[in-house]
């Protein structure tokens, strides 16, 4: 449990404080549809699961570095 524990970070529990929060407010107002949203949006910090949780909004780029640059020159375009 303890190592459990470890991984938690503040937006985790954030989210499983509001899908609580979801889920009781759709359980007092007999809206079964939010209380299955709220479910949802609980279990997911309790899993760890999402778009960002395992990197998966990781976006990939290439370590290959390139050393040389090239010089730029410009030219002057006058109008007649």
């Amino acid at each position: 449990m303890k190592n459990y524990l470890s991984n938690w970070n503040l937006m985790r529990f954030i989210r499983l404080v509001l899908g609580v929060i979801v889920s009781v407010q759709g359980f007092q107002a007999h809206q079964w549809m939010l209380v299955a949203l709220g479910g949802l949006f609980t279990l997911m910090p309790v899993f760890n699961i999402g778009c960002c949780s395992t990197a998966g909004c990781k976006t990939t780029y290439s370590s290959r570095k390139t050393t040389a640059t090239e010089d730029i020159t410009y030219e002057e375009v006058k109008s007649k």
